[in-house]
């Protein structure tokens, strides 16, 4: 690791867990059907130092620049994360920035892996390629584009019911056709 990362990340501000509710023994994996009470985590993180790098790896080092307080429900691993995200700087790289690991995949906005729904306050999400504006619309985002505008409160959203709700009325309609001759082109090929 160069010496600038290293001092970057030695001005981290810790990370604080707290237990929401404790429960006699954890099942795992969890099933949300469950009686037994659940066991939740909240990591509360102050704001990155201002030399931490932002949007194009620009360094966002303007104190003008209003940072938010990003609430993340991730529903999968049962955690609550409270870190605070500068307006011009990704939620996602923020986050890691600051050692929270959020669920993604291509980091460009292409797909579902960071899909949110969010639950209170506003983001912009130009480059969001991986949702449809009727998503958008209905409160999804992508946390590996977005930027807060505002507070904001999201939940982690299960990357197959999002890719389901994106492109499920293009597959899955109808039968499927058999095309004897494609395949014989096909198999002939091999």
């Amino acid at each position: 690791m160069s010496a600038i990362s290293s001092s970057l990340f030695s001005r981290l501000p810790p990370i604080h867990r707290h237990r929401l509710h404790s429960a006699p023994h954890l099942n795992y994996p969890k099933h949300r059907c469950s009686s037994s009470s659940s066991s939740k985590t909240t990591s509360e993180l102050r704001t990155p130092p201002a030399s931490v790098t932002g949007q194009n790896g620009s360094s966002s080092c303007s104190p003008s620049v209003p940072s938010h307080k990003v609430t993340v429900h991730d529903r999968q691993r049962d955690i609550v994360h409270e870190f605070f995200v500068p307006e011009d700087q990704y939620i996602l790289h923020t986050a890691e920035s600051q050692n929270i690991s959020l669920p993604f995949a291509c980091r460009h906005g292409c797909c579902t892996s960071c899909a949110v729904r969010v639950k209170s306050g506003q983001l912009r999400q130009p480059e969001a390629l991986g949702i449809s504006a009727e998503l958008k619309s209905k409160g999804y985002a992508l946390l590996c584009v977005g930027f807060p505008s505002s507070d904001l409160e999201v939940e982690t959203q299960d990357e197959d019911e999002v890719y389901w709700l994106q492109f499920g009325r293009y597959f899955a309609r109808g039968p499927v056709e058999r095309d004897d001759y494609a395949l014989e082109l096909a198999m002939g090929d091999e």
